[in-house]
């Protein structure tokens, strides 16, 4: 079992519920590079250098705001750290909101939600069911090491999942980026085909049903390049392209022939199916 990241308590009105949150996500499952000096085989190491000054002292090192190109207002670490906020170690529900009202673009980290002991369970999944039977997702204010975050909390299972979500400062608004698509009105055929193809392909989310290919093929590279003893190794790219460049692509075409193989590869799936069964 981890270590909980956060220990306090969630407030509704006059209710308190002790509770632990844990990290949701990890990174060990990416691969990270070092640079290395290719000659020594050593790793690279990073000086602190002022530029016409040459490296300097880390106690000489301060935080600076810049206000101006080249003009700094500098401060110290007692400065920063008398501002950071006391964590009260609780979060208070202010608000609810249904999922929809809020938007993906919101959402930045999540955490798992868990009773800090049994007394706390059945407050706990009180709230839990709750917010499930009412479809609402809760909304407060959380200082965690030293800054504020609104978080959203919702059920997860059998606890509760919160997430911390951005500032409205920190979202870039995207009709700047749509400006320029036309409004058209999209053909009625192309639109069926497209609703149809959607139906085909539609099923429920597994995130275990999709791998990250790229970090499968470096793992592979890695392998090849030890069992290799340094030589370089080039893997050739078999992948078909999606098409020849400079080519008008017939949408209409594309969406039956889509159709069509999505139609076959069911059919080779059911009789695989019956195969097996057999």
């Amino acid at each position: 079992m981890p270590h909980a990241y956060w220990k306090g308590q969630i407030r509704l009105a006059l209710v308190s519920i002790p509770v632990e949150i844990y990290t949701a996500t990890k990174s060990g499952a990416k691969i990270s590079f070092r640079q290395i000096h290719e000659p020594s085989g050593k790793p690279i190491k990073y000086e602190k250098i002022a530029p016409g000054v040459g490296p300097v002292d880390t106690d000489d090192i301060m935080k600076g705001y810049e206000i101006e190109k080249g003009n700094y207002v500098l401060l110290e670490p007692e400065e920063i750290d008398a501002v950071k906020l006391e964590s009260k170690k609780t979060l208070e529900l202010t608000q609810f909101v249904e999922a929809h009202e809020i938007s993906p673009l919101y959402y930045d980290k999540p955490y798992y939600v868990a009773p800090a002991d049994d007394l706390a369970e059945e407050a706990f999944v009180v709230l839990r069911d709750a917010l499930r039977k009412t479809k609402m997702v809760g909304l407060g204010q959380l200082a965690l090491r030293g800054r504020e975050y609104v978080v959203s909390l919702r059920p997860c299972g059998k606890g509760l999942l919160l997430e911390t979500l951005r500032y409205a400062e920190e979202v870039r608004e995207g009709e700047s980026f749509f400006d320029e698509i036309d409004d058209i009105e999209p053909d009625d055929e192309l639109l069926d085909l497209a609703e149809t193809l959607i139906e085909k392909k539609t099923a429920p989310f597994d995130a275990g049903e999709f791998e990250d290919r790229y970090v499968d093929a470096l793992k592979r590279l890695i392998e090849k390049k030890r069992e290799a003893k340094g030589k370089t190794v080039i893997e050739d790219d078999d992948e078909e392209t999606g098409g020849e460049k400079g080519n008008v692509i017939d949408l209409m075409a594309a969406l039956k022939k889509s159709v069509g193989s999505e139609k076959g590869s069911k059919t080779k799936a059911a009789r695989s199916r019956k195969k097996k069964s057999a």
